[in-house]
């Protein structure tokens, strides 16, 4: 078995699966929302694997709902093949920028690493996002699809970031005041160069959401479209059905 170190892509990833996952009640009440189960696999299980299509194979895993049953599955299932590092919150969930930056210590040492969220399922072609990255150089890449969603990242027609919208309650914060912003919904993936963790100003729990909007006026953080590939946000119980239907 080869570890992440030898990633043709150079990459670490991390895995977000700390989230109570209110949304996926009742299953939530006795199980972590990582551990639901599309056609015989966890959500867990199915990202990790994604990952390893493209070498990535060193991984971090932020716990804090019943984070005993994950550590458990990957302990029985020694990792599906990867390396996972556990990244423990139990104590406190810590939301997307505050689960990252308490992993600092395992993705600062890649100049570029993955973060995607547990609960999405997509065969977006990862290798053409870092392609794009590692092209463009931007401080993050977010991969984006056209889909209709209640928030919204708004972009100018470079695809760099400029703002956020929230169209059910008209609440917006626009950083870049450009022409003609395009809104476009969020798929829970970033690449995102370790640059990031000297700029980030907050602390504690945060959301990383506030860490894009607090940079992108002075750093650029684009877009990657990938409406054209699969992708579910398997966060409610009906979603797991459509799941199924669109992963074997």
């Amino acid at each position: 078995m080869s570890d992440g170190n030898n990633s043709p892509l150079g990459v670490r990833g991390m895995i977000l699966a700390a989230g109570l996952g209110t949304r996926l009640k009742p299953f939530t009440d006795q199980h972590p929302k990582a551990l639901a189960i599309v056609n015989g696999k966890s959500l867990l299980q199915r990202n990790i694997e994604y990952l390893q299509q493209f070498g990535i194979k060193d991984v971090m895993v932020n716990v804090h709902h019943f984070a005993e049953q994950i550590i458990d599955a990957i302990k029985i299932n020694n990792g599906w093949g990867s390396d996972i590092t556990i990244s423990d919150e139990t104590n406190e969930v810590l939301e997307t920028g505050g689960g990252l930056q308490k992993a600092k210590w395992f993705l600062a040492q890649e100049e570029n690493f993955v973060l995607m969220n547990v609960d999405v399922l997509t065969n977006l072609p990862f290798n053409k996002m870092m392609e794009q990255h590692l092209q463009q150089k931007p401080l993050a890449t977010l991969a984006v699809t056209n889909r209709e969603t209640s928030r919204y990242f708004l972009f100018n027609k470079q695809n760099e970031l400029c703002g956020w919208r929230n169209v059910q309650t008209g609440e917006e914060k626009i950083i870049r005041k450009e022409k003609d912003l395009i809104q476009k919904a969020f798929s829970g993936i970033h690449i995102i160069n370790s640059k990031i963790f000297s700029l980030i100003q907050q602390e504690g729990k945060f959301s990383m959401v506030d860490v894009y909007l607090n940079l992108c006026k002075n750093h650029i953080i684009q877009s990657y479209d990938h409406s054209a590939s699969k992708f579910i946000d398997v966060g409610k119980p009906e979603s797991i059905a459509k799941a199924e239907n669109m992963f074997v």
